[in-house]
């Protein structure tokens, strides 16, 4: 691991406002210019830990952000026209259409919003309004729509249909497929209706055919229902998207025009038995029981599992790029989620196995149970955890370019000590993580700026915002991390500063009210909503 060096550290309105430049880039060289945050502006919903501020839009005509709130089961509309005085303005009640909103996007004046039934395996809907909330029209999706997006030539709007049960192997389970909808705009939202909704599934996929990490696993469940869109990215030509399926350890490849999905691509595994591949593995490895720093190589692979997708171009090729938290399946009826420690570990893969299984080594890491039996007798012959914390990117076809390997964790332990691995509901929680998935990267924005390709990490755990220069997709560096968290506030109290970093939005400085470029991020578990001016660092 490279060094860092701490360039700025300064208390900015009585938040810890924790900002950190690498001295020496993992190998790159450093351009001439940089990039850095600042936050300038945010507005509170008042709700502790109810989601009162997931996923964030923009609409650059009115100068709204436009909020989803699950707390009021509403989207609040924000004035930005001064992003250093967020304000509300009004917010848009959706319980007429279901139980909440789960994500919005606005594009040429039409705010789409994706909301999901009181019944959440019963199929949900996508409700249109103008920017100043007047109701446009709505139709019916998959079950659990949980992500959309206008493509990027406006024609078209998509729905990640996550499909979950709501338990397994109860009389009254119910396993929806998981979809992705696109809804045809080519004729306008006013004229919208069912017959411009195609729905893609899994229904052709055996999964006898596919790649050995894919995950299907879920009791009695067929590949179609077993599959979860999570999230979305489409093409610059608007023609193919890639979906996340994150409990399955995968990515679809979506036809757009045939609405087919064409190819899963199997993620595979991080060895974390590898130089730069470690992880602290424990919240009990200090003395005594105690949580302490440990960051170190382990006979685990990780389950990338990414939830947020993004896509760039490079040199005419299209690159992916995942958030890679890691998610476990946990219902009445089956929960695969175990401690190493509950498990029998095959002797011949695992000769320590004893040690291995103490609080002190791996006895108290989070592993899925549903991987890793190769034999079928019992015990396991490999362990797997869930995420990998970290982001890579990969190419159109799925192949890994690069992962951030353990860079997370190094740099919150060296800058962050005594809140390395702390959860997002609690100031009291340093090392709490460690046990489970870490740091956990929620979602990723990639946007280009002063002709350079930046990547923007939120970490939902302990916070705060991971920068990294992706202009050379094959060599990423590291360049910023920014932290507008209160460690010495009272969570609960909504002193605690921004908490559980959500859903991230770049405007770019065309689009911004201030003609500077804009990073707006929400976060769930202190319902606030923080812009970040970007500026340009010689």
């Amino acid at each position: 691991m490279s060094p860092f060096c701490t360039r700025t550290l300064r208390l900015l309105s009585s938040l810890v406002l924790i900002v950190i430049l690498l001295a020496s880039n993992l190998g790159a060289a450093a351009p001439a210019a940089s990039v850095e945050l600042q936050a300038v502006g945010s507005y509170s919903a008042g709700a502790f830990n109810q989601g009162a501020a997931e996923i964030v839009a923009y609409d650059p005509k009115t100068r709204r952000l436009f909020v989803v709130n699950g707390a009021a089961s509403s989207i609040d509309v924000l004035d930005m026209s001064d992003p250093t005085a967020l304000n509300l303005l009004f917010s848009i009640n959706l319980l007429a259409y279901g139980r909440q909103a789960n994500s919005v996007a606005v594009d040429k004046g039409v705010v789409a919003v994706a909301v999901e039934a009181f019944d959440k395996t019963a199929p949900g809907k996508v409700v249109f309004y103008d920017t100043d909330g007047n109701f446009l029209n709505a139709v019916n999706v998959g079950a659990l729509p949980d992500m959309l997006t206008f493509t990027p030539n406006g024609k078209a709007v998509l729905v990640a249909n996550e499909g979950e049960p709501n338990s397994y192997n109860q009389p009254d389970s119910v396993d929806p497929e998981g979809s992705v909808s696109i809804i045809d705009l080519q004729h306008g939202v006013a004229r919208l209706s069912q017959s411009d909704v195609v729905t893609a599934g899994f229904s052709a996929f055996n999964p006898a055919t596919l790649d050995a990490s894919i995950r299907i696993f879920g009791p009695n469940a067929s590949a179609a229902q077993d599959f979860e869109p999570e999230y979305i990215t489409v093409s610059h030509d608007s023609k193919t998207a890639w979906v996340t399926l994150q409990e399955n350890n995968a990515i679809g490849v979506l036809d757009i025009k045939s609405g087919i999905f064409t190819e899963l691509i199997g993620l595979g595994f991080k060895n974390h038995s590898l130089t730069g591949n470690g992880l602290d593995a424990s919240d009990r490895d200090g003395p005594g029981n105690t949580p302490r720093i440990n960051i170190a190589n382990w006979p685990v692979f990780g389950l990338y599992q990414p939830d947020a997708i993004a896509s760039f171009r490079h040199h005419g090729n299209t690159f992916l790029i995942t958030a890679n938290e890691g998610d476990a399946r946990d219902y009445t009826g089956f929960s695969e989620e175990k401690r190493v420690s509950s498990l029998a570990l095959d002797p011949t893969a695992f000769p320590n196995a004893a040690a291995l299984k103490t609080n002190a080594q791996l006895g108290r890491l989070n592993v899925t149970s549903a991987n890793g039996d190769a034999g079928g007798d019992g015990d396991y012959d490999q362990l797997y955890a869930f995420g990998a914390r970290s982001f890579s990117i990969r190419s159109a076809t799925g192949a890994l370019v690069f992962d951030s390997e353990d860079q997370f964790e190094q740099i919150t332990a060296q800058l962050l000590p005594a809140y390395f691995n702390s959860s997002n509901d609690s100031n009291n929680s340093f090392d709490t993580r460690s046990d489970n998935k870490g740091p956990e990267p929620e979602d990723v924005t990639v946007g280009e700026l002063w002709g350079r390709t930046y990547a923007f990490i939120g970490l939902e755990r302990i916070g705060g915002i991971m920068i990294y220069d992706i202009t050379d997709p094959f060599r990423p560096f590291f360049v910023q991390y920014i932290n507008n968290r209160n460690f010495s506030g009272v969570a609960e109290a909504g002193t605690g500063g921004d908490l559980g970093p959500e859903g991230l939005l770049l405007i770019p400085g065309s689009d911004s009210p201030t003609h500077k470029p804009l990073l707006v991020v929400a976060n769930e578990v202190s319902g606030t909503t923080t812009v970040y001016e970007i500026s340009r660092k010689s």
